[in-house]
C-alpha cells in the first residue's frame, strides 16, 4: 500500500473492513462496525454542513420577509460571498489545524460553531447582525470538509476512497435537498427564520458524536503518540499487526529524522517537486468549482423564478440540482476508482458546462429539470469527486492540509460564484448569459485538471 512517494506516515489507512463487502485486511483487522461509525458520522456532519450552505439560496427570494431590510440584489450576493469568505479561512486553518491538534477535535469544534450561528443568524434584528453570524458560521464550516475527508479516506481501503469520500460527500447534497423540501413547505407561509432555527440542530447530537467518534491513528503516530494509537486500536477491537508494522517503523523514523510531521511541515510538503504542479491545478479547479457550486446553489431559484417558474417550482429545481449531484457523485466515484479520476472529473465539468449552455433553451418543464439534473451531477457532485481526488493524491502526512488548502483557495471562488450572480443580476443580463458564464467556468475547471500528472508507480492507488 502506496499513497506517498514516500511512504512515510502511511497509518491506518488500508482499514481492513469494507463498508460494502466486509471483506477484511491481512494486515489490519478493523471491525466492520468502526468503519460504519465513522463513514456514517461523517456523512452525517457534511449533510448538516449542507444544510447551513444551501439554506441562503433557498431563503434569498423571501430574505426580507417580515424584516424592514431593504436589500440590493447585489447586496444579496454580497452576503452570500461574505460568509464564503468564513469558510475559507476556516478551510484553510482547521486542514492544517488538524494535522496539529487532532482532526476528532477540529471536526467537532467546526460543527459546534457553524451550529451556533445558525442559531445567531436565526435571531437577526439587522442586516449587519446576520452577516457577522455568517461569516463566523462560515469559519466552522470551512472545517469540516477537511476533517472528516481525512478521516473517511483513513479509514477505506484504497481500490474503495472515491467512492467512500463520494458516499460522506452526498450528505452535502441531502443537506440541500432537506432545506429546499421545507422551503417549500415553510417558506410561504412562516418566513425564513424557522430554517435556521433547524439548523442548529446538531449542536443536540454533538455529545452523542464525540462520544462514538474514534481520534486519526495516523495523527496519533504522527505525534509520537505509539502507545495512544495502540490503546486506541484495542478499544476499537482493531487486531492484527498494523500497529508495528513496517509502514509505522518508517513514518516514525523519517518523524525523528525531520523533527516531526508540523504543520508549515505539512504546507511545505504541497510545494514539494512532485507534487507542485499537481497543487496549483487543483487550486485552480477547485476555485473554478466552487464558484460553479455556490453561483448557481445561491441563484438557481431566482434565475428559474426570472424564467417564469412559481416559487415551489424553483425550489423544486434546487432539489434536483442536488438529488442528481448525490447519485451522481456516488457512480462517479465508482467509476473513479476503475478509471482513474483525472478523465471522470474533467469529463463531467465539460457535461455540466453543455447542460448549462442549453438551460435557458429548454422547451417543457421535464426538459428543464433534465437539464438541471446534469448539471448537478458535474457541478455539485463532481466537485466531490474532485475533492476525493485531491485527497487521495497527497500521503497521510499531509493530506487534511492538501484538501484544506485546496478547499480554502477554492473558497476564493466560493466567494465569487454568488458575487456574478449578483453583479449580472443588478445590471440586467439577459437570462442565457448567467448560463453561459457560468458553462465557461466548467469548461475551465475541466482544462486545468488536465496539467495534473500522471500518477507515479508508489502513488498508483491515488490517482
Amino acid at each position: 500500500m502506496n499513497t506517498g512517494s514516500s511512504g512515510t506516515g502511511e497509518v491506518g489507512v488500508d482499514v481492513a473492513s469494507n463498508v460494502f463487502d466486509g471483506q477484511r485486511d491481512s494486515a489490519t483487522d478493523i471491525p466492520l462496525r468502526v468503519t460504519i461509525r465513522v463513514v456514517t458520522i461523517c456523512l452525517l456532519m457534511i449533510l448538516a454542513e449542507g444544510y447551513d450552505v444551501a439554506i441562503y439560496g433557498a431563503v434569498l427570494p423571501m430574505l426580507t420577509h417580515g424584516t424592514d431590510w431593504s436589500l440590493t440584489q447585489l447586496q444579496l450576493g454580497a452576503i452570500a460571498s461574505c460568509s464564503l469568505a468564513g469558510m475559507m479561512i476556516g478551510a484553510m486553518g482547521a486542514g492544517t489545524l488538524s494535522d496539529i491538534v487532532g482532526r476528532r477535535r477540529m471536526l467537532l469544534g467546526s460543527v459546534a460553531l457553524f451550529s451556533a450561528m445558525m442559531a445567531a443568524a436565526a435571531l437577526a434584528p439587522t442586516p449587519g447582525w446576520f452577516v457577522v453570524a455568517r461569516v463566523l458560521g462560515g469559519l466552522g464550516l470551512g472545517g469540516v470538509v477537511p476533517t472528516a475527508a481525512a478521516l473517511t479516506v483513513e479509514y477505506s481501503p484504497p481500490r474503495r476512497r472515491s467512492f467512500n469520500y463520494a458516499l460522506i460527500y452526498t450528505g452535502y447534497s441531502l443537506g440541500g435537498i432537506v432545506v429546499a423540501l421545507l422551503a417549500i413547505v415553510w417558506l410561504p407561509s412562516h418566513g425564513w427564520r424557522g430554517l435556521f432555527w433547524l439548523g442548529a440542530a446538531p449542536l443536540v447530537v454533538l455529545p452523542f458524536v464525540a462520544r462514538h467518534l474514534p481520534e486519526s491513528l495516523e495523527f496519533l503516530i504522527a505525534k509520537g503518540r505509539s502507545g495512544d494509537a495502540r490503546s486506541l486500536a484495542r478499544a476499537l477491537g482493531i487486531r492484527g499487526s498494523a500497529i508495528d508494522a513496517p509502514a509505522y517503523s518508517r513514518g516514525s523514523a523519517a518523524r525523528s529524522a525531520g523533527g516531526g510531521v508540523s504543520g508549515i511541515a505539512s504546507v511545505r510538503a504541497l510545494f514539494a517537486p512532485s507534487f507542485l504542479r499537481a497543487t496549483l491545478a487543483f487550486w485552480v479547479a477547485m476555485f473554478m468549482g466552487l464558484l460553479l457550486l455556490y453561483g448557481l446553489s445561491t441563484w438557481l431559484p431566482q434565475l428559474m423564478r426570472k424564467s417564469g417558474f412559481p416559487l415551489g417550482s424553483s425550489l423544486g429545481l434546487l432539489v434536483m440540482l442536488n438529488l442528481t449531484a448525490a447519485f451522481g457523485s456516488l457512480a462517479g466515484g465508482a467509476v473513479a476508482d476503475r478509471l482513474g479520476s483525472k478523465p471522470v472529473v474533467s469529463a463531467l465539468y465539460f457535461l455540466a458546462a453543455v447542460s448549462l449552455c442549453m438551460l435557458p433553451f429548454a422547451h417543457g418543464t421535464i426538459e428543464t429539470y433534465v437539464l438541471v439534473g446534469i448539471a448537478g451531477v458535474g457541478t455539485i457532485g463532481n466537485t466531490m469527486l474532485l475533492g476525493a481526488y485531491i485527497t487521495r493524491h497527497y500521503p497521510s502526512s499531509s493530506r487534511a492540509t492538501g484538501i484544506g488548502w485546496a478547499l480554502g483557495i477554492g473558497r476564493f471562488g466560493a466567494i465569487v460564484g454568488p458575487l456574478i450572480g449578483g453583479v449580472l443580476a443588478q445590471a440586467g443580463a439577459p437570462l442565457p448569459w448567467n448560463f453561459y458564464t457560468f458553462a465557461a467556468v466548467g469548461v475551465a475547471a475541466g482544462i486545468v485538471l488536465m496539467f495534473v500528472p500522471a500518477s507515479t508507480p508508489d502513488r498508483k492507488s491515488a490517482n
